[in-house]
């Protein structure tokens, strides 16, 4: 299975409309960062982690031509803004989108998308074909078995999904022992690292160095990225041995279940 790391950035992006640090002005490509959310592939699978504002860009530059559903780790606009781009590949395949998700994320893209749940909608809107997970609950998407982790984000839980030898966890701020023990062995882990202050919502990247002792992964990559994190090729060079800041189109090569 291969997951490529459509996008790499907090929920402003990077570079931040308006700003002028070095972060922002670099131009180094490994700097400017869409939305974080990833594809995952194999052979007649592909499968995307969340929806935001920069999907249709997503989608374009990595030409995604066929996606079998959508996964939602939560229902944060940064994560969720881009259902209405979902129309191409509904269109395209004939059927209504299948989205992977929680109750609470349903019925949130039931208040802010409630057209696309209409028994008649009208020509050309987009549709949603919901199915209900849960973090105790791992499930089946054409065979490939997929093991959803319940993710403390400050006010609400959010799901991160293992994919055999790799687990990808974003928007994090704390992993439980339960959780962790779910992630045990885990070969690639992605993870949130915000920046270098406090956050209720997010770990540091200390924090996230500290939660990736505790889990031992061969290799990390940090994604759900602020401009505050720094340059990516001054950072990089601070980070212990098989840890390094993820960056836009980044793939990984993996063995599923």
């Amino acid at each position: 299975m291969r997951l490529t790391l459509l996008g790499t950035g907090t929920s402003q992006g990077v570079p931040i409309i308006g700003c002028t640090c070095a972060v922002c002005l670099s131009i180094d490509k490994h700097d400017k960062r869409l939305r974080t959310s990833a594809w995952v592939t194999d052979t007649d699978f592909s499968v995307v982690i969340d929806c935001g504002p920069d999907f249709r860009q997503q989608m374009l530059r990595a030409k995604v031509a066929q996606l079998d559903a959508v996964l939602m780790t939560h229902e944060h606009s940064d994560h969720i803004a881009g259902i209405e781009d979902l129309r191409a590949f509904q269109f395209r395949q004939g059927k209504p989108m299948p989205i992977y998700a929680t109750p609470s994320v349903q019925s949130s893209l039931k208040q802010r998308y409630d057209y696309a749940f209409f028994d008649n909608p009208y020509p050309g809107a987009v549709q949603l074909d919901m199915h209900t997970i849960a973090a105790d609950m791992p499930f089946y998407i054409k065979h490939k078995r997929i093991v959803p982790l319940d993710i403390d984000h400050g006010s609400i839980n959010i799901l991160g999904f293992r994919f055999g030898e790799l687990s990808y966890i974003t928007d994090c701020k704390s992993i439980s022992s339960t959780e962790l023990e779910k992630i045990k062995n885990t070969k690639y882990l992605i993870l949130d690292a915000l920046h270098h202050h406090e956050h209720h919502a997010h770990m540091t990247l200390a924090q996230a160095l500290d939660m990736v002792e505790m889990i031992q992964p061969e290799r990390t990559f940090f994604v759900h990225m602020s401009h505050f994190m720094g340059k990516h090729k001054a950072i990089n060079k601070t980070l212990p041995k098989g840890v390094q800041l993820a960056f836009d189109g980044l793939t990984i090569d993996f063995e599923g279940y």
